[in-house]
């Protein structure tokens, strides 16, 4: 086709695949960061996300749901876990909630690694900091509405997010600024002080789950 007779900015692409690109950029930057971090603690990325995705998991998880979480082959996850058994920075122990099956715990140094690890992407932290208070709100916002439409498509893994929780309660205080409520602490839940992984989480079940989530569907 003749340029000329374009019209200006018809090859933009749609809106959509310029989120999914950008959303993209920056998960390539913070992956360089991590692999930074993790090179310089004699770790992989793989292994360092491992130790992020335990921080404050008591009761330790299996190595099913680490594969889960992270994509990856059970096989792969297995690898991983062993390296990170042999650095002392986990340890394998009969799952609290069934004798039968072993479950993955860190030891005081993992725990000490893993709160260190958070450290290898203060740079994007800073950079979102740096967004006027009402933009972050907004980003944060859409990135649960965007949660909320990939969960839909059974490709996102588990989360500890406040919308999965069985203390979540929706929409309890409508037309409030703090419209929704968290029942562990009683008290209103403003969109800004939902949690993507919050330490207190407790499951909720599949059709309260679902309920939850579609206060951003």
């Amino acid at each position: 086709m003749d340029t000329k007779s374009k019209k200006p900015w018809q090859d933009t692409p749609d809106v959509s695949a310029r989120i999914v690109t950008s959303i993209g950029r920056i998960a390539s930057v913070m992956r360089s960061g991590m692999w930074e971090f993790a090179t310089a603690e004699n770790l992989n990325p793989t292994q360092a996300e491992m130790l992020q995705l335990l921080q404050g998991r008591k009761q330790g998880v299996r190595l099913s749901w680490l594969a889960s979480q992270l994509s990856i082959s059970a096989a792969s996850a297995s690898d991983s876990v062993s390296a990170l058994v042999s650095k002392g920075l986990l340890y394998k122990a009969r799952a609290e909630d069934d004798g039968r099956a072993t479950a993955l715990f860190l030891t005081p140094e993992g725990a000490t690694m893993a709160a260190r690890i958070g450290s290898a992407l203060d740079f994007a932290d800073q950079a979102a900091a740096a967004l006027p208070a009402s933009q972050q709100a907004e980003l944060l916002t859409g990135l649960f509405k965007l949660i909320a439409q990939l969960q839909k498509t059974d490709r996102f893994p588990e989360m500890r997010a406040c919308l999965s929780c069985r203390f979540f309660e929706p929409n309890r205080h409508p037309g409030k600024p703090a419209p929704h409520h968290c029942g562990l602490v009683n008290a209103p839940l403003s969109v800004p002080l939902l949690r993507m992984d919050c330490l207190e989480h407790e499951p909720a079940d599949p059709v309260a789950k679902a309920r939850n989530w579609k206060v951003f569907a």
